[in-house]
């Protein structure tokens, strides 16, 4: 059967873009969609400051007037700038297991990349770091987090049949909580406080996290700078951050490490899984999505790590025993069981060593793909 691809040009092809995951893995038990609005809001340059460094074009794929694929085009100005790569991007990439489908999907971002005067394709990447990447390769099983992302067998095995080769890998944990936070946690913490005069804030509020945005914000640009794919967050995108994350966060989970003159030089932030809650609303918020997400927030037995840093200053001095005591303790008072990592790279070896002193499994693998122009 004949596979066209078209650009997306007008409203109703938009949203048949935003929604065709939902049509689909309507028979999945592990898909989760994102939140539609989120979506529409990230993929829009009205709402989205990524749009002003990066070109987007997107493409549906087509088959006797029915949509079978989709993928998005993307060129990093910032990207290119930094790495001196003049790679163009392909996301938000779903297809039925029809390697024809895929191939011509490709084909279009790898034409217009060409035209841009791109040498290299790769991806799935997003707009920003905090865009869903990767595709997923083991774990098939299992529940994304709240902000990953799943799908089928087949899309790895057709980007190899596709001449596409392994870029770089995310790896994710499930690390089962124990019944109480180790003594030597506290023993750590309270050394490392003392010797290094440390302190973790005390948050009470939602509110009071507004105070230290925008210090979180310019470590993690310092810290995550330094990983692949991983970029200086703008002013703009900072403050859209903010009102997006910020209101889901529970202060509980959330702890932050000063030095003595007030100084921000580790934190961690994680938040009770939603990845149940947004399925089973197909990711709607309305009519009773928001409800679902609430009691999720609220009463959960897994939770996810989003994001943790610390200040390369105090890397090896133990500041992550303080974020451990910190929000473990927090963690078993909230009844929670497991923890879900978010997708790590494989060669981030500070983080992933934070789960050796724990019973955990390394149960999911995404990978991106590069291939020359």
């Amino acid at each position: 059967m004949k596979t066209l691809t078209r650009e997306v040009s007008n409203s109703k092809e938009f949203r048949l873009f935003i929604e065709f995951p939902n049509k689909l893995y309507k028979q999945s038990d592990f898909y989760v969609s994102p939140l539609i609005s989120n979506e529409k809001k990230t993929l829009s340059p009205k709402h989205n400051s990524d749009f002003n460094h990066c070109d987007v074009k997107l493409w549906l794929a087509w088959q006797n007037n029915q949509v079978v694929g989709r993928v998005a085009g993307i060129i990093d100005h910032k990207f290119i700038a930094k790495t001196g790569k003049k790679h163009v991007r392909f996301g938000w990439f779903d297809f039925i297991d029809q390697p024809e489908v895929a191939n011509e999907l490709l084909k279009s971002v790898e034409a217009w990349g060409t035209k841009k005067g791109m040498t290299n394709i790769h991806g799935p990447y997003g707009l920003s770091q905090f865009d869903p990447s990767g595709i997923l390769i083991e774990g098939f099983n299992e529940l994304p987090t709240s902000f990953g992302k799943y799908n089928f067998p087949y899309y790895a095995t057709t980007m190899e049949a596709l001449g596409y080769q392994k870029e770089i890998d995310w790896l994710e944990f499930r690390v089962m909580v124990p019944e109480k936070v180790p003594d030597k946690y506290f023993k750590i913490a309270e050394i490392v406080e003392s010797r290094y005069n440390l302190s973790s804030v005390t948050i009470k509020k939602k509110k009071d996290l507004h105070r230290y945005a925008d210090e979180l914000f310019a470590l993690m640009n310092k810290v995550y700078g330094e990983l692949y794919s991983h970029f200086e967050l703008t002013p703009e995108k900072i403050k859209e951050l903010q009102n997006g994350f910020i209101p889901m966060l529970n202060p509980d989970f959330v702890s932050i490490v000063v030095n003595s003159t007030g100084k921000i030089v580790g934190f961690g932030i994680c938040l009770p899984s939603l990845a149940k809650a947004i399925q089973k609303s197909k990711g709607r918020l309305f009519p009773f999505g928001f409800l679902r997400i609430l009691y999720a927030l609220k009463y959960n037995d897994t939770i996810d790590t989003l994001l943790i840093a610390i200040d390369g200053n105090y890397k090896e001095k133990g500041v992550n025993a303080l974020i451990f005591r910190d929000i473990g303790q927090s963690i078993i008072n909230h009844k929670i069981k497991f923890v879900e990592t978010t997708r790590e790279l494989e060669g981030n070896l500070d983080v992933q060593n934070l789960w050796n002193k724990f019973e955990y499994r390394q149960h999911k693998k995404a990978r991106c793909y590069i291939k020359d122009l």
